[in-house]
């Protein structure tokens, strides 16, 4: 297999106004949730550090994890843009990718003209069992002018135990991990969307029924046409296009798994392979289980 700087989607982040009843929906949905975490970053390298205005808890899975990214204050802290993305609906509105050599994908990302941002520096307190402890980030970001669709980054974790304490990884709904994210794009866009992220990644995007895949060695990100889409999951709402319409977690036994989340008061729906709860009851995002 070839070696590439990007080997995983590392988290997907979805975006809160309300983070007391994002967590509590995502705890129902049978994940373990960390502590609220408040970041510190620069919007240059080399710059002072400062608050983010965002604070996140994190389903965690040893290497990749679920975001649940709430917004703080008044909006006049916001170097990262993020409210815009809210005004159209909360939800889904970034990936991260996780990086190998993070030095070599911002080289690679910046001669295609897909980044300009540099190296950043990014931090936030965590809790751990020992008393508070800093845990340190390196982020590129990708121009927002070539993501339409949201926020989209790459990190590369300084300190990545951390973040995924033990204590963190063991879920009531048995998921393991962060498995796939959904792109939803308008029909003439899709081929466009699919080269871009095959640049972005730097890998070879397959067919598969509707979706066109770009696999990584963990985790996919799957886009679709707004058309198939419908016909796909007709009972799903597409605010806006490009949409960052889901995204999957493997778990251990989906029977079980939908047995939990059912007796909390969710509806599902079928998928091969397993079930998937909407983005009305999952906030803003269709959340799928799947035994792969």
């Amino acid at each position: 297999m070839i070696a590439r700087d990007i080997d995983r989607i590392d988290h997907s982040v979805l975006y809160t106004t309300d983070m007391d009843a994002t967590a509590a929906t995502y705890e129902a949905l049978g994940f373990t949730l960390s502590p609220l975490s408040m970041h510190m970053g620069s919007d240059r390298p080399g710059g002072e550090r400062k608050p983010m205005g965002a604070g996140n808890r994190c389903a965690l899975f040893g290497r990749t994890y679920l975001e649940l990214l709430g917004l703080f204050g008044d909006g006049s802290v916001d170097p990262w843009n993020i409210r815009p993305l809210i005004a159209q609906y909360e939800g889904l509105h970034g990936y991260s990718f996780g990086c190998t050599g993070i030095e070599a994908a911002e080289k690679r990302l910046r001669a295609t003209g897909l980044s300009s941002s540099g190296v950043l520096p990014l931090e936030r307190d965590v809790e751990t069992r020992e008393g508070v402890e800093t845990a340190r980030f390196q982020a590129v970001h990708l121009d927002r002018a070539h993501t339409p669709e949201g926020l989209i980054h790459l990190a590369h974790h300084l300190t990545p135990e951390l973040i995924h304490q033990p204590r963190y990884l063991e879920h009531a709904n048995g998921a393991t991990g962060l498995y796939s994210v959904l792109l939803v794009v308008d029909d003439p866009d899709l081929e466009a969307s699919v080269a871009r992220y095959a640049r972005i990644l730097d890998t070879e995007p397959v067919i598969e029924g509707p979706l066109r895949v770009l696999p990584l060695a963990l985790g996919r990100v799957e886009i679709v046409a707004v058309s198939a889409f419908r016909a796909l999951l007709p009972s799903e709402p597409v605010p806006a296009l490009p949409y960052m319409a889901g995204q999957a977690v493997s778990v251990r036994n989906v029977r079980e798994t939908r047995g939990l989340v059912e007796s909390n008061g969710f509806s599902t729906g079928d998928l091969p392979g397993g079930f998937f709860v909407g983005a009305a009851q999952a906030r803003g995002a269709a959340l799928a289980f799947l035994e792969v």
